[in-house]
C-alpha cells in the first residue's frame, strides 16, 4: 500500500480524491513489501532473490518499463538485472561496516517501474557471520595491589570488544589457573559483559612480588573465537622495616676555614623494604641549632654532609649534629644518629692594627720626638700565631717606639718637618704575626703637617721693569706686581704697600698708589716724558701671619714718549716771533738754487720727533721745490721776465706720530735784480750765520741731554744688577753678555717696509705696534737716499730710556 497516499488521505479527503483521480487517469501504482536475507561476506554477484518472480512481473517487459532501483540506504551494495529481474550482491558486504554497533542490520530498497508506474519496497537483512575475534583495549594490564589487601577485594578490568553481534559477540571470560585470583562477569546489557578480578587469597610480597595472569574472552560462534590479555599484578610492599645506619658511631675532624663544598662525612642507612618503603632520605634532627644549618648541608639522597659556611675555630671548636634517616613509606619510619665534628685550629687570623689616639695634624715646627699617635696591634690566634711585630714600611720622618705593654706602640717624629716640602705623610704600618706561614696586615694613616708662618712673600720678578706711556690718565691702572707665599691660610695672605720716605730719590712715589689686596698700581697724575724719563720705587709685600713676614722689590718705571709736542719753527722767524721770513734772490739764478732752509725741531723722540716738510701753499708750482726731509727750498727753473717779482710759500712741518702734529712757516721770496741781490745777500748771510750758530747751540744742548740720560740709565741698571742676589735669575735679562743698559736702535726692514725700535730683550723679528706697551714702532716706508741730516740723525742714533 502507498504510505504517502494514506497519510495524505488522512490529512485531507479532498487531496486524496484528487490523487486517486489522477492515478486512475494516468497510471496504476502497485505497492508491495518483499523481504530477503543474505549473509555478509558473500562474493560479488551472489543472488539475493528473483524480484520479477516474487513480484509477479513479466521478465520480458522489465527493460521496456524501466525496471530499476530508485532509492536505497545501500544502493551501491546491490544491483538488479533488467533482463531477468534477479537482485544480486554488488561487491563484498561487511555487516560491521554497514551496520556498525546495530544488532539488526536491514537495508531498504525502492524498486520502480514506469508505464504504468509501480513502486515496490524490498527489505534485505544482512545476516552476521562470526568473522571477528574478541579483542581487549590493552594487550597488558598492570595492577598494583598492597600485600595487606583483604580477600574479596574487587578490581575492575576493561571488557573485550567483538564487532559481531548476537551470539557471535563476547559471551564469557576465563582466567588462567592461579591460587590467589578468580574472575567474575557482570552483564551490562547490549552484549556487554564486564569482567572483575576477585582476590580470594592474601598476597605475600616476600613470597612472590609479581603474579602473571591471562584473561581470555570467548564469543558464541561455532567454533568460538577468542582474545587474550595479560594481567600483571605487582604486590606492593607494606612499610614494616625502619632504616638502619651502617655505623654505630660517626666522628670526624675538620680544619677551620676549609673551602665551601668540602665533604665532612657521608652517612649510609639501609631499609629491608622495597619501593618507597625502602628508599631512604636523610635530614638534620628536629632540634638542630639554626646556626649549624648555615655552616653545613646534608644531601638528602646521598647522605653526604658538606661545608656551606665559614668554619671558625675561635667561635666554636667542636660540633655535635643529630641526623635522621627516614624511608618514604606512607607512614615513614625513622632512625636517629649523632655526628661529632672536631675543629682543628689553623693560623687564619691576620693581625689587627688599631689607632687608639691620633693627632691628624702636626705643626711643622714641632720638636723631634713629638708623639703623633698611639698604635695597638692584636691577633685572635693564640701562641706564636698571636705574637705580632709592627713597623713602618717606608722612609719617613717618623718612627715607632714600643711601650712597656705588649703590642702597644707610639708613633713619634724622628726629624724636623717642612710643610712646604711635604704637606702630608701617608704612613704605612705593617703588622706581621709569627705563625707558619706568617700573616700580616697593613694600615695607612695620614698625618697632615700644619702650617706655621716661616716663609716670607716672594715676588714673581725682581726687579720689575714697566713701560708706561706719558700723558696717562690719572687714577687708571698702570701695571701690577704679584707676590706669593708658600704658607697657608692667613700666613699666605699678602698685603701690598709702597715704601715711602722723605728722600729725594723717592719723590715720584707720591705720583702712584697701590691696591693692598691685589698689587695693582695706579697713577695719581699723568707723566711727562719730556720732564722725566724713568723713576723707581719699592713695593713691600707683607703676609698676615703672626708674626708677619715681608719682602720688598724694586720697580723701575720707564716713561714712553707720545706725540704730544707740536713742531717748533726755528727758521724763518720774524722780529715779532712769528714763523715768517723774507728771502731775496737775484733774477738770474739757475735751477737748483738754494733759496732758504726751513729749520724746525720737535721735543718728542722717535717717530714722534721725525719731521717732514711739505708745500701747503705756493704761488707758482713750477718755480720752487721743497725737500720733504731737509726743509730746503730750491728753484726748479730760471726766472723769466714774465714771472712775478714776489712769491709766497707756506710750508707745513708735520711729525710722524700716530696722530701727527704740525706747524706752518711762511716764506716770502722776492726776485730782485742782481746788484740789489748782492747787497742783500751780504746782510742775509750774516743773519743766516747767526741763525745757524743758534741751531748748532740747540743741537749741542739736545745731544748733551740725551747723552747724560744715557749714562745715568747705564749707571742705574749696573747698580741694580750688582744689588741683585746671586741666586736670582731674571726672567727678562737672560743674555749673559748683556751689560744692563736698556738702549734701543731704529732699524729699517726692507722686507716689511717699516722702521723698528729694537731693544736688548727683543728678537730681530719682533715688532711692536705704535701705541702698545712694547717697544716696536711701525711707520710707512719713506726712505730716500738723500734724506738729509735730520733723517740720518734719527736712523743712526741710539737712544736710552
Amino acid at each position: 500500500m502507498s504510505c504517502r497516499m494514506q497519510q495524505r488521505a488522512r490529512s485531507s479527503w479532498r487531496l486524496a480524491l484528487t490523487c486517486m483521480a489522477l492515478a486512475m487517469l494516468f497510471w496504476r501504482e502497485i505497492c508491495a513489501q518483499i523481504r530477503y536475507s543474505v549473509s555478509e561476506e558473500q562474493r560479488e554477484g551472489a543472488v539475493v532473490g528473483n524480484l520479477a518472480k516474487d513480484l509477479g512481473l513479466d521478465p520480458r517487459t522489465l527493460k521496456e518499463r524501466g525496471f530499476r532501483i530508485v532509492s536505497t540506504s545501500g544502493d551501491s551494495l546491490f544491483t538488479v538485472n533488467q533482463n531477468d529481474g534477479i537482485l544480486s550482491v554488488n561487491g563484498k558486504i561487511d555487516r560491521e561496516v554497514v551496520c556498525e554497533r546495530i544488532s539488526s542490520c536491514n537495508i531498504n530498497l525502492k524498486i520502480a517501474l514506469e508505464n504504468p508506474l509501480e513502486i515496490h519496497y524490498v527489505s534485505i537483512e544482512i545476516m552476521d557471520v562470526n568473522d571477528h575475534a574478541p579483542t581487549f583495549p590493552e594487550k597488558q594490564k598492570l595492577l598494583e595491589i598492597w600485600e595487606s589487601a583483604l580477600p574479596g577485594a574487587r578490581y575492575q578490568l576493561q571488557a573485550a570488544r567483538d564487532p559481531d553481534g548476537g551470539v557471535n559477540s563476547v559471551q564469557q571470560y576465563k582466567l588462567s589457573h592461579n591460587d590467589h585470583f578468580r574472575i567474575e562477569v557482570k552483564d551490562r546489557g547490549e552484549d556487554r559483559k564486564m569482567p572483575f578480578l576477585i582476590l580470594q587469597k592474601p598476597l605475600d610480597r616476600e613470597t612472590s612480588r609479581k603474579h602473571k595472569l591471562v584473561l581470555t574472552a570467548l564469543d558464541g560462534g561455532r567454533p568460538p573465537k577468542s582474545g587474550t590479555m595479560e594481567i600483571i599484578v605487582d604486590v606492593l610492599d607494606v612499610n614494616d622495616n625502619m632504616p638502619v645506619f651502617t655505623q654505630e658511631v660517626y666522628s670526624v675532624t675538620l680544619k677551620e676555614n676549609v673551602p665551601v663544598g668540602t665533604t665532612v662525612i657521608q652517612v649510609n642507612a639501609t631499609d629491608m623494604d622495597d619501593g618507597p618503603n625502602g628508599e631512604v632520605f636523610y635530614s638534620f634532627g628536629k632540634d638542630i641549632d639554626s646556626r649549624l644549618t648555615k655552616l653545613f648541608d646534608l644531601n638528602s639522597i646521598t647522605g653526604e654532609m658538606t661545608v656551606i659556611g665559614q668554619i671558625d675555630f675561635e667561635e666554636m671548636n667542636s660540633f655535635e649534629i643529630d641526623i635522621q634517616a627516614s624511608d618514604k613509606g606512607s607512614v615513614p619510619l625513622t632512625s636517629d644518629k649523632s655526628i661529632t665534628i672536631k675543629i682543628i685550629d689553623v693560623n687564619d687570623n691576620v693581625p689587627e692594627i688599631e689607632v687608639t689616639s691620633f693627632s691628624s695634624a702636626v705643626p711643622e715646627d714641632c720638636k723631634t720626638g713629638t708623639t703623633v699617635a698611639l698604635i695597638s696591634v692584636c691577633d685572635s690566634d693564640s701562641g706564636v700565631n698571636g705574637k705580632v711585630l709592627c713597623y713602618i714600611t717606608e722612609d719617613t720622618p717618623f718612627r715607632l717606639m714600643a711601650s712597656s705593654q705588649d703590642n702597644i706602640y707610639a708613633l713619634v717624629t724622628a726629624s724636623s718637618l717642612d710643610r712646604e716640602s711635604v704637606p702630608r705623610y701617608d704612613i704605612t704600618l705593617l703588622a706581621k704575626d709569627a705563625g707558619q706561614p706568617p700573616l700580616s696586615s697593613v694600615k695607612t694613616i695620614t698625618v697632615q703637617v700644619s702650617d706655621v708662618n716661616d716663609n716670607s712673600p716672594q715676588f714673581s720678578l725682581s726687579p720689575y721693569a714697566f713701560y708706561v706711556f706719558e700723558n696717562n690718565i690719572a687714577g687708571k691702572l698702570l701695571f701690577s706686581v704679584s707676590a706669593s707665599d708658600r704658607d697657608l691660610d692667613d700666613n699666605a695672605v699678602v698685603k701690598y704697600s709702597i715704601w715711602r720716605d722723605s728722600g729725594d730719590e723717592n719723590k715720584y712715589t707720591s705720583f702712584i698708589n697701590i691696591n693692598s689686596e691685589n698689587g695693582e698700581i695706579y697713577g695719581l697724575k699723568g707723566f711727562d716724558f719730556e720732564t722725566i724719563k724713568m723713576f723707581q720705587f719699592h713695593v713691600l709685600a707683607t703676609d698676615t701671619g703672626s708674626p708677619s713676614l715681608s719682602s720688598n722689590v724694586t720697580v723701575n718705571v720707564f716713561i714712553l714718549d707720545q706725540n704730544d709736542n707740536v713742531p717748533v719753527i726755528l727758521s724763518p722767524v720774524s722780529a715779532n716771533g712769528s714763523a715768517e721770513g723774507v728771502e731775496e734772490i737775484p733774477r738770474n739764478v739757475n735751477a737748483g738754487h738754494l733759496v732758504t732752509k726751513v729749520r724746525a725741531y720737535d721735543a718728542d723722540i722717535g717717530y714722534n720727533g721725525w719731521l717732514l716738510f711739505s708745500l701747503q701753499e705756493v704761488s707758482e708750482h713750477s718755480l720752487f721745490a721743497l725737500d720733504r726731509y731737509t726743509g730746503q727750498i730750491r728753484t726748479l727753473r730760471s726766472f723769466t721776465e714774465t714771472d712775478e717779482a714776489q712769491h709766497k710759500l707756506v710750508i707745513l712741518v708735520k711729525d710722524n706720530g700716530n696722530v701727527s702734529l704740525s706747524a706752518t712757516a711762511t716764506v716770502i721770496v722776492k726776485v730782485v735784480e742782481p746788484k740789489e741781490a748782492f747787497a742783500a745777500s751780504d746782510v742775509k748771510n750774516a743773519e743766516k750765520d747767526e741763525e745757524e750758530n743758534n741751531v748748532t747751540f740747540y743741537l749741542i744742548i739736545t745731544l748733551g741731554s740725551v747723552s747724560v740720560l744715557f749714562v745715568i740709565s747705564i749707571i742705574v741698571l749696573i747698580v741694580m744688577q750688582c744689588s741683585k742676589s746671586t741666586d736670582y735669575s731674571s726672567k727678562y735679562l737672560q743674555d749673559t753678555n748683556y751689560d744692563g743698559t736698556l738702549c734701543h736702535s731704529i732699524q729699517y726692514r726692507s722686507g716689511d717696509k717699516r722702521y723698528m725700535l729694537v731693544g736688548p730683550r727683543m728678537s730681530i723679528g719682533s715688532t711692536i705696534a705704535p701705541g702698545s706697551n712694547r717697544n716696536t714702532l711701525v711707520i710707512p716706508d719713506r726712505r730716500r737716499r738723500d734724506s738729509g741730516e735730520v733723517r740720518n740723525v734719527m736712523l743712526d742714533a741710539y737712544f736710552c730710556l
